[in-house]
């Protein structure tokens, strides 16, 4: 094995962090080479997710000038989990191990010595984890926090305290491979791999530049999209919910009847209220629940391309179309 090691970047408008992320990951992948631990022919790929600003031309022009930074760029902006995926099968045939992460500087590069140590160690998956969250404001701490809680709770299991910061073997590349699913959701998808893993602890610092891509709007989005995608639990949670008010009906039915003998016939006006805006209310929900699901399905059903690659940028600057 010749420990062939491909880093993987997505990159959605990144031109303002692009040229220092680049520099300090090409004198890591540098280092780890003079100390034989990874193959000369290890490369950086950085996913272009159908950005607006330079961040394809700057990709273009790290390539240009050395080859051991590679692109791919999408034909369209297809979201962060699709544009991780596409780099990810794409590079699986050349490396023997590929480690993703985000463009922004974020996660601590120096925790990738200790992945490799891992690998070789003969760890399949190894999860990039935060050691803490004492840099974050309380709201930013009390949000993901309850992300990774609703996710365990909702049956999409996760790796608290992960993100996309991770490296994975070409057979576990390959077993991912195998999950055909349109709407992605690979924080829960890859737990399920299966093979052996291990975790690396690490302190996550300050974004270098730009715009978090992740704000709370999208973060919820994000956690619907995983939680329906990997769990059937909010449905069978209606089920239960509708067993209950059905209970609770009977309940209500004695309770009519009982007040009906004994001559006290006057409906309250408050409990009529409440009993309609409340059952409406659960069926709105509970609709909104299944649609969710009945949209998935539909998705699925379509069979429709998860990204189209527009561009190929590798090796000895050949370009594949």
């Amino acid at each position: 094995m010749k420990n062939v090691l491909y880093l993987v970047i997505p990159c959605y408008n990144e031109e303002e962090v692009l040229p220092e992320t680049s520099a300090r990951l090409q004198k890591k992948v540098t280092e780890l080479i003079e100390k034989k631990k990874i193959d000369q022919n290890s490369r950086i790929i950085f996913v272009n997710d159908g950005s607006k600003d330079r961040t394809w031309q700057l990709i273009e022009e790290l390539h240009q000038k050395d080859r051991i930074f590679g692109g791919i760029n999408l034909s369209k902006n297809r979201g962060h989990q699709n544009a991780l995926l596409a780099g990810l099968m794409t590079v699986k045939q050349y490396a023997d191990m590929v480690i993703s992460m985000d463009a922004d500087l974020q996660d601590d590069i120096n925790a990738i010595d200790e992945m490799i140590d891992k690998y070789l160690g003969g760890m399949d998956i190894v999860y990039g984890v935060r050691s803490s969250r004492q840099k974050d404001t309380l709201f930013k701490k009390a949000t993901a926090e309850g992300f990774y809680k609703l996710m365990n709770t909702m049956g999409a299991n996760t790796v608290s305290n992960h993100a996309d910061y991770r490296l994975m073997s070409r057979r576990a590349l390959e077993g991912l491979a195998q999950y055909g699913e349109v709407n992605l959701f690979l924080r829960g998808i890859v737990p399920m791999i299966g093979y052996s893993t291990d975790v690396v602890y690490y302190e996550r610092g300050e974004r270098f530049a730009g715009e978090s891509k992740y704000p709370l709007g999208k973060m919820l989005s994000f956690a619907v999209e995983g939680v329906t995608s990997l769990s059937t639990k909010p449905i069978r949670m209606i089920t239960g919910l509708g067993f209950f008010i059905f209970i609770v009906s009977i309940g209500m039915l004695i309770y009519s009847l009982i007040r009906h003998f004994m001559g006290a016939t006057i409906v309250g006006w408050t409990t009529l209220m409440v009993s309609v805006w409340a059952i409406g209310g659960l069926i709105l929900l509970s609709l909104g629940v299944v649609g969710e699901y009945i949209g998935k399905i539909y998705l699925e059903t379509k069979a429709r391309p998860r990204f189209i690659i527009e561009q190929f940028l590798n090796d000895e600057k050949e370009e594949m179309e």
